[in-house]
């Protein structure tokens, strides 16, 4: 236990001199950081923990997504494709219509077992009932959390999707509760251009517009962006020719001075648009955004390079914004702003400083005592206790995790039970001196003996943490990180890098006594 290869030896120290160095950066400005390593290339150059909103400052955002519409949405297209089916099938049905959470079919009863089939093939969480014809088809609580789960995964994607695109950094975005999503935005002062991106869920569509003016079965009345009388409407048809999923990519851009947005569709989408401009030359098409018609302008000729643009009486903003919604996706569902607060970048500063100076205290207060209770080896596991701290630290970097001001307290903790090994170790040591072992036999027992009860304590802690970092949210998982990383890193500096120490200090005192007694 008490032999150190020099390749062991390099190792420890390697480890630690690199752990000081990359955290050095963490505790610069972004200023500071940047001239220090300017000589450095930017895939070379050392990274700084992320702070969070509560030391960053910036803004916090909840939204709710409105799961009650993806049902209904889901209703109606099942709706729609059960007539087609019942049709094909020759079934004669006197009501098909949209209740809440499913769908009720009239039919004769000898055709009842028939029609119950056609909804089981169509939506398979459809639970069934049937009184004298009369059969209704609601969602299970499985089918309804599964729409659910799935309309907040695919929200959080195209949320992360426009919120980067607007070159915010750092952000937190997660689900919270059953239909909501936390979005923290550290640094960011004024999120109503971020609000305004996530309150449109950017639906666009192309229609053609219907050829006789009248609203029909078959045609709607959509409200023009533009419209020369206000309030005018343009009667679209229903039926989609192509969608936004069908986008590669969205720029802004100008056409004859005025900003426009230029977009490049998949090949699925170029042919379709090439069949489609083909076949209707001369005629009006609609481009949709959200149920409102954007421009409606003329096929002029066939269309088959794969890219057009979208006009309109855009500002540079707004075009540049229509961009980022269209490269970014249409939301499942709308979202609606429950929660806003702002954090000032000052009480930011407040806590990280207090944070700076709580930790100062304590690390101040635990090297006093170790160095009290345990002399040279008191300051043997207090430089241990350091370098662990720039460990900690450099390991949030590299992963890039968040420091938040639960997780400077997690930092505060880390520093208390990293010298709980220490603590073990040493007095087991003391107790082997006054059995009467010698030194080295008395050092290789302490921790040796001590292993044990050191792994126990850390294991359990690890679990704490693990289950912490499972069921929590936000700054609740910022305190498990920070918690973890400190264990861990908290193993190596009392097992190896403190072990290494006396291992040296041992073969070159040359000394009869523990300087611990």
């Amino acid at each position: 236990m008490i032999h150190f290869s020099r390749v062991k030896i390099w190792f420890i120290t390697l480890i630690s001199v690199v752990s000081v160095l990359a955290s050095v950066p963490s505790f610069l400005g972004d200023a500071k950081r940047f001239e220090l390593y300017k000589f450095l290339p930017p895939s070379l150059q050392m990274p700084a923990v992320n702070l969070g909103l509560d030391l960053k400052g910036g803004s916090h955002l909840l939204l709710e997504a409105d799961i009650a519409s993806v049902i209904k949405q889901k209703t109606e297209d099942n709706v729609a494709e059960i007539r087609r089916e019942l049709r094909k099938q020759k079934i004669n049905f006197t009501t098909l219509s949209v209740i809440p959470n499913g769908v009720r079919v009239a039919v004769p009863i000898a055709d009842a077992a028939k029609t119950k089939s056609v909804i089981r093939t169509v939506e398979p969480n459809f639970i069934i009932t049937d009184k004298e014809g009369a059969i209704n088809a609601v969602f299970d609580a499985r089918g309804l959390k599964t729409i659910r789960d799935q309309t907040i995964a695919q929200s959080i994607e195209i949320v992360s999707r426009r919120v980067n695109e607007t070159g915010t950094r750092e952000p937190i975005i997660q689900r919270q509760g059953e239909n909501r999503i936390l979005i923290q935005l550290p640094g960011l002062d004024n999120p109503e251009r971020i609000k305004q991106l996530l309150g449109k869920t950017a639906k666009l569509t192309f229609h053609l517009v219907d050829a006789d003016g009248v609203v029909g079965t078959d045609s709607r009345a959509l409200p023009m962006r533009d419209g020369e009388i206000e309030g005018q409407t343009l009667p679209v048809q229903r039926r989609i020719i192509m969608s936004g999923d069908m986008l590669d990519n969205a720029q802004p851009s100008f056409q004859d001075g005025m900003p426009v947005v230029s977009f490049r569709l998949n090949a699925i989408g170029a042919r379709r648009f090439c069949d489609v401009t083909t076949k209707n030359v001369d005629k009006p098409f609609a481009v949709v955004l959200d149920d409102e018609v954007i421009t409606a302008p003329r096929i002029n000729e066939p269309i088959c390079g794969g890219s057009a643009i979208i006009s309109g009486t855009f500002t540079v903003q707004e075009s540049s914004d229509l961009a980022v919604l269209l490269r970014a996706g249409a939301l499942p569902t709308s979202m609606t702003v429950i929660e806003e607060r702002s954090v000032g970048p000052t009480l930011g500063s407040d806590s990280i400083e207090a944070g700076a100076i709580a930790s100062a205290v304590a690390l101040g207060l635990i090297i006093f005592l170790m160095v009290v209770c345990y002399g040279l080896f008191g300051w043997f596991a207090s430089l241990a206790l350091i370098i662990n701290l720039a460990m900690t630290i450099a390991i949030m970097a590299w992963i890039d995790a968040t420091l938040t001001l639960p997780g400077i307290a997690g930092l505060v903790l880390t520093i208390g039970t990293t010298v709980d090994a220490n603590v073990l170790i040493f007095e087991r040591m003391k107790e082997e001196v006054r059995a009467g072992r010698s030194i080295i036999s008395a050092i290789d027992a302490g921790y040796r003996q001590a292993m044990s009860s050191i792994i126990d304590s850390n294991l359990t802690a690890l679990i704490s943490g693990a289950i912490l970092y499972i069921v929590g949210t936000g700054p609740i998982k910022g305190f498990a990180v920070t918690l973890t990383i400190g264990i861990l890193t908290s193993l190596f500096s009392a097992i190896m890098l403190t072990r290494m120490m006396l291992v040296i200090w041992l073969k070159n005192s040359k000394t009869k006594t523990l300087p611990i007694l």
